[in-house]
């Protein structure tokens, strides 16, 4: 099927379980982008959308300035496209803005993934089945969830380590999609949970992040972003 992409797209990519690695053969394609709208459309007072749906399943594509304004405050699910390995449209303003992802990271990045993370969690609940699978009542969906929750931990550690998020978890796939499969006891869930919790605060003190993203280089970005645009 041939990429269909909103007018003004100048980056489109695959985000998800195909780019975590973990797939199986029933998993969607699912495409983020960024479009830059037609700067003279923001002088009337019908503004551009902030962001569209479609046209193709499962594609979802933000405005430059909106991804610009989620991606500073460490959205992770924003964050993420900019470090996805397959990246199926970029132009030159779209290669310019991979090129410069690093301006959006600061140490927020960590704690908002490790929120997410929470959050989900709690969400589960802690109650579980008694057959050693997921929480109660929660099933197919639960393990899904869990799993995107350890996932987002590990992407906290990885961050904090290394400066930068962990797409691709490949060398964790089997243990996450038997988590998925709701394979794993719970109390093992929760004990990963636990083990990747205490990894990420021994890292607090030697964050390999700054205190705040680079907003005036984002700011130049979108500036040129806006001139290209006219």
């Amino acid at each position: 099927m041939e990429l269909q992409v909103p007018e003004g797209t100048i980056l489109s990519v695959v985000v998800g379980s195909r780019a975590y690695g973990l797939d199986t053969d029933d998993s969607d394609v699912d495409r983020r982008g960024v479009f830059v709208a037609p700067t003279e459309a923001f002088w009337r007072l019908d503004k551009p959308p902030e962001h569209v749906e479609g046209p193709m399943p499962e594609q979802f594509s933000w405005e430059v300035e909106r991804f610009c304004v989620l991606a500073l405050a460490a959205n992770p699910t924003v964050l993420e496209c900019l470090w996805s390995p397959i990246v199926e449209r970029a132009l030159p303003v779209g290669e310019e803005l991979r090129g410069m992802r690093r301006a959006f990271l600061s140490r927020k990045a960590v704690d908002a993934c490790a929120e997410y993370a929470g959050r989900q969690f709690r969400r589960l609940g802690g109650s579980t089945r008694g057959d050693g699978g997921a929480p109660a009542g929660k099933d197919a969906r639960a393990g899904k969830m869990a799993m995107h929750a350890l996932r987002l931990l590990l992407c906290a550690v990885h961050l904090a380590r290394h400066g930068e998020p962990l797409v691709r978890v490949d060398g964790h796939r089997d243990r996450l999609l038997a988590v998925r499969r709701g394979e794993t006891p719970w109390p093992d869930v929760t004990r990963w949970r636990d083990e990747l919790l205490a990894d990420l605060d021994g890292t607090r003190t030697g964050v390999a992040l700054p205190e705040r993203p680079d907003r005036e280089a984002v700011e130049a970005f979108l500036a040129g972003a806006r001139r290209s645009a006219l």
